[in-house]
């Protein structure tokens, strides 16, 4: 299978509409990010037929799978998915078939198994909807589910499993019909952490060995980052930041995305030893652009403090605690300036600290702190 995706969706919904473009080369797995009704899962469902196009294109390989015209001509053509369903179907069955008419996968964070089938026949279901024998539907079921470590698990139905088995036995079932495209709609969300860190393991395996096209949508950015060749951030319906894993990491270009990644991000114009911000200026080690730019620093690069310390670094801010989120042996402490204070600093500052640290400087919200970050520690990049 060499099929790449090239597509534009358009999708209306009330006043909210989706204008996303969206391409992958054979083998890649896309990342779909953003904040809560951003379109990440419209954009899935609207690949998988399960929403139809208003206006845009989907076209996978050779083969357009939708071509219409625009909002106010959307004239055009679809192709379906293979089959509709009475309204007493089942849901498992009318998404895994709807599904597969595109010749697609999807695996949702509910899973969606059909209860009164084995998880060997539930994999199986696939092949011989497409033909398949059962001889040989149930083979490639098996050849699934040992890829994804739970080939034990082949006679037990979906009661019988855990949440994190009966997510690699949907993902299994997706795969066995060699899609096109395999959609994921937060596929470990409902995981815990341990059986989430035993399925991205196991998933990130499979999907290595696939030779089609993979978008996941996810809120979390560790399975974005761990699992996905390019992350696409998607706000308002529109995509905003594309890039790797690493290209994002490095160079957010919003703030949606530094929160995701987990930076302290600032537009501003560039100037002689730094950037001017809305609120001031931070300064940098000497650098040579001009005209709009970002200033980033990690949450780490930030030293607090109850009084301004001598000899302080240049970036050295009075600010107010607004919360403290303990993460583990350290602590995410997110910063404010006050509203009576001088506009010399920025808006909002997030610092990581170690507990012991907290617990030293009596943290909590409504309390004030310095936050000193030195210009070292401050990346510049175009706008």
């Amino acid at each position: 299978m060499t099929t790449g995706l090239d597509a534009r969706l358009v999708v209306r919904r009330g006043d909210f509409v989706l204008d996303a473009a969206l391409c992958a080369q054979p083998g890649e797995t896309i990342a779909i990010l953003g904040p809560n009704g951003s379109g990440k899962t419209t954009a899935l469902l609207a690949l998988a037929g399960l929403v139809a196009l208003d206006a845009g294109h989907i076209r996978v390989g050779a083969e357009t799978w939708a071509q219409i015209g625009g909002l106010e001509d959307n004239t055009g053509t679809a192709l379906r998915p293979r089959e509709r369903f009475a309204p007493e179907r089942s849901a498992p069955e009318r998404f895994a078939r709807e599904a597969s008419g595109r010749h697609t996968g999807l695996v949702l964070a509910d899973h969606l198994l059909f209860p009164h089938l084995s998880a060997l026949r539930n994999v199986a279901f696939g092949p011989l909807a497409r033909g398949a024998t059962k001889a040989a539907a149930h083979e490639r079921a098996r050849h699934e589910l040992a890829a994804l470590g739970v080939l034990d698990l082949a006679d037990r139905r979906p009661h019988e499993l855990s949440h994190g088995q009966a997510q690699r036995v949907a993902l299994a079932r997706a795969l066995a019909t060699d899609p096109a495209i395999l959609l994921l709609d937060e596929p470990l969300a409902a995981l815990d952490p341990a059986t989430r860190g035993e399925v991205r393991v196991e998933l990130r395996r499979r999907l290595a060995a696939y030779p089609g096209v993979t978008l996941m949508v996810t809120h979390d950015p560790l399975d974005a980052l761990t699992l996905a060749d390019r992350l696409v951030f998607v706000d308002g319906g529109r995509v905003g930041q594309v890039g790797t894993p690493h290209e994002v990491v490095t160079r957010p270009r919003d703030r949606y995305v530094a929160q995701v990644v987990g930076l302290n991000v600032y537009a501003g114009q560039a100037v002689p030893g730094g950037v001017a911000i809305a609120s001031g200026t931070i300064s940098t080690q000497p650098h040579e652009y001009a005209g709009p730019v970002w200033a980033a620093f990690a949450p780490r690069a930030v030293a607090l403090y109850l009084a301004r310390p001598e000899g302080s670094p240049r970036n050295c801010w009075e600010l107010q605690v607004v919360a403290v989120e303990v993460l583990g042996q350290t602590a995410r402490v997110r910063l404010t300036r006050e509203v009576s204070s001088p506009g010399s600093s920025p808006a909002d500052v997030v610092a990581e600290v170690t507990i012991a640290a907290v617990i030293e400087l009596g943290l909590r919200a409504g309390g004030t702190v310095w936050a000193c970050v030195k210009a070292s520690e401050v990346s510049v990049y175009p706008a």
